[in-house]
């Protein structure tokens, strides 16, 4: 029982109410934000493709799922190389890489919303100057004394003007930007590899088609020395056969070094050494399936490079609010206890029990300007980011129609080359009898198979621009741009979604 007078344990309780009363009154002001409210920026209205119109070839691939959407090509090849990609390819390691180090940014910030507590101890032997602040209660006697101390210690910024909070929002933003950048990566490395694989396919038709345009022209060529040399041919056309067949050597060189690059090509972009890469002929089969664009709404929901300037702006906006606190004061509580002693033999004991706790503040007053620019920088980089995402927009909005009308005219220039082709080769064979019939000169022969040539090579190399375009549509409408659920079931790499719509537009109220 307290002695008569003694209000010392009345006075527990209510120091204790105060301190919880002081703690919850810091708890519930650090709800406020200096951020503004954020608001996806504008962009222009777009109701239709104006590329599209009424075309587009009607296939079965329409409704395929672009999660995987280079499977739609049916090209075994293809896959492997893909599925290559995903595990190798250095440019996507290093943008994983780069998405790791913005979460753990992330996590940073977030842990600086938190108090810390932190354990130290220490032993010293020390001694004091004789001439030292207030000696001279100890007769300006130096002192050798032991010191031991062992406590615990936390400190915490009462977030009360949001700084910390819009540190973290502007941090989870940027996080989100990097997934979404590692996505853009991810897709654009993607159709390049799909672009080089359908290029280096044609070059395997153009090689085959030169190789049997050589064998042709030889034979035409030995024929036609066979004739000069019995009279019936003159030099000329002996020296045209031979003109045709070292053209056409000349073709099938250039086309061998272009395929050769392209796999090199690839076989960087599976993390190989071209030297220790190959990929056998193949053909250029088929035709590429037909990719419905869908509507102009969404492009901007599927394209992970408009995803990542939108989060940029996101970032930003966060980013003002940290700005704005700094003309604010910054509040912090912090506090130790543990136990201090000169003798080892009483370091724990209860007299050498030490604690201390308190708030503390601190604000500005003079800074020449610095917390003026802080602001106006924070504002111009918001402006700045707005104009990106804008741009963004309009870019892609841009390479949905170019992709879209290459489409179409290469289907219309591969049609028109394929019925050249055959036009031409006819000219060809009926060139071929009439000089066999002595009615036309070798010129004809070498004019008309040049041209049936030509036409072959140009039709092939429309096949090709055709698969390019519809690769280029892909890439243009956000092809691989799914969803953490998607991603799932399609086992596509988790790393590469972008967790938006959800906790990715930070509170900032």
């Amino acid at each position: 029982m307290a002695p008569k007078g003694d209000t010392s344990d009345c006075r527990r309780p209510a120091r204790a109410a105060a301190v919880v009363a002081a703690i919850g009154t810091a708890l519930s002001l650090s709800a406020c934000s200096l951020a503004p409210h954020y608001e996806k920026p504008a962009t222009p209205k777009v109701d239709h493709f104006v590329e599209a119109g009424g075309w587009m070839p009607a296939r079965p691939a329409d409704a395929a799922s672009r999660g995987l959407w280079w499977r739609t090509f049916d090209e075994p090849t293809l896959d492997d190389l893909e599925q290559r990609l995903s595990t190798s390819n250095p440019d996507l390691q290093a943008a994983v890489a780069r998405l790791g180090q913005a979460r753990a940014v992330l996590l940073n910030s977030r842990s600086q919303e938190f108090p810390t507590l932190d354990a130290d101890a220490s032993a010293a032997r020390e001694r004091s100057s004789a001439n030292a602040p207030l000696a001279s209660l100890l007769g300006h006697k130096a002192s050798t004394y032991n010191d031991f101390v062992g406590d615990v210690s936390f400190a915490w910024e009462v977030d009360l003007f949001g700084r910390l909070r819009n540190a973290t929002a502007a941090a989870r933003a940027e996080a989100q930007a990097s997934a979404a950048d590692l996505s853009a990566v991810e897709l654009s490395l993607r159709a390049e590899l799909a672009t080089d694989y359908f290029a280096l396919r044609g070059a395997d038709a153009t090689t085959r088609l030169l190789q049997d345009a050589v064998r042709d022209y030889d034979r035409a060529y030995t024929v036609t020395d066979n004739r000069y040399k019995q009279g019936i041919a003159a030099a000329t056309d002996v020296e045209q056969a031979d003109t045709l067949r070292q053209d056409a050597r000349a073709q099938l060189a250039a086309v061998r070094l272009q395929r050769a690059q392209l796999a090199h090509a690839i076989a960087v972009l599976i993390g190989e050494p071209p030297s220790s890469f190959s990929i056998a002929p193949g053909p250029l089969a088929g035709a590429p399936p037909a990719f419905d664009p869908g509507v102009p709404s969404t492009l901007l929901e599927r394209r992970p490079d408009v995803a990542s300037a939108e989060r940029a702006v996101a970032a930003a906006n966060s980013e003002i609010g940290v700005a704005r606190a700094a003309w604010f004061p910054v509040f912090s509580l912090s506090g130790a206890a543990g136990y201090e002693s000169t003798v080892a033999s009483t370091w724990l004991n209860a007299p050498s029990r030490f604690w201390s706790i308190g708030p503390s503040g601190s604000l500005p007053l003079l800074d020449a300007g610095a917390r003026v620019a802080g602001d106006r920088q924070a504002r111009a980089v918001y402006d700045e980011a707005v104009a990106n995402y804008r741009q963004a927009t309009l870019v892609a909005y841009q390479e949905v129609e170019d992709s879209l009308v290459a489409l179409r005219r290469d289907a219309e220039e591969r049609a028109a080359d394929e019925a050249a082709a055959v036009s031409a080769g006819q000219s060809a064979y009926h060139a071929d009898k009439r000089y066999a019939a002595g009615v036309a000169d070798y010129l004809e022969v070498s004019t008309t198979h040049t041209a049936a040539l030509q036409a072959e090579v140009a039709a092939l190399s429309a096949r090709v621009a055709e698969f390019r375009a519809a690769i280029a549509l892909v890439r243009a409408t956000g092809g691989g741009w799914t969803n953490g659920a998607d991603a799932e079931r399609q086992g596509h790499l988790p790393t590469a979604t972008y967790a938006s719509r959800g906790d990715s537009t930070p509170s900032t109220h």
